[in-house]
């Protein structure tokens, strides 16, 4: 899950920014949670695909027949880091429009929808 992205970036977005933009029902959105099914389990939100960073080796060959490169992708977890690693990785295998979701789902619960469980 390291390497180098060599100048490309990619940007955060707030929760609330996220809760609007699941509210508004738009299309083409690439939903990825890098938390572990323990996690899932406890808190999630709809619409995300589960792609734990400790499966990594499991998954990782798929991410570029599963996914659209070129297609927004907006990534969670806990509290942010690890789904910044993920992002990272998505610039290094070419995705050319990667978020991450600042704060994850633990700012999630607090600031758009208290009635997703803290952990």
């Amino acid at each position: 899950m390291t390497g180098n992205s060599f100048g490309q970036t990619f940007t955060q977005i707030s929760v609330e920014e996220l809760a609007k933009r699941l509210s508004s029902g738009e299309q083409g959105i690439q939903l990825v949670d890098v938390r572990e099914p323990q996690e899932v389990d406890t808190a999630s939100i709809q619409g995300f695909v589960n792609l734990p960073l400790s499966q990594f080796a499991e998954w990782s060959e798929q991410v570029q027949s599963r996914f659209n490169a070129d297609a927004e992708t907006l990534v969670l977890c806990h509290h942010g880091i690890r789904s910044a690693q993920m992002c990272q990785w998505l610039v290094t295998q070419g995705f050319t429009n990667v978020k991450n979701i600042g704060g994850g789902i633990a700012a999630y619960s607090i600031l758009v929808d208290p009635s997703i469980p803290q952990y």
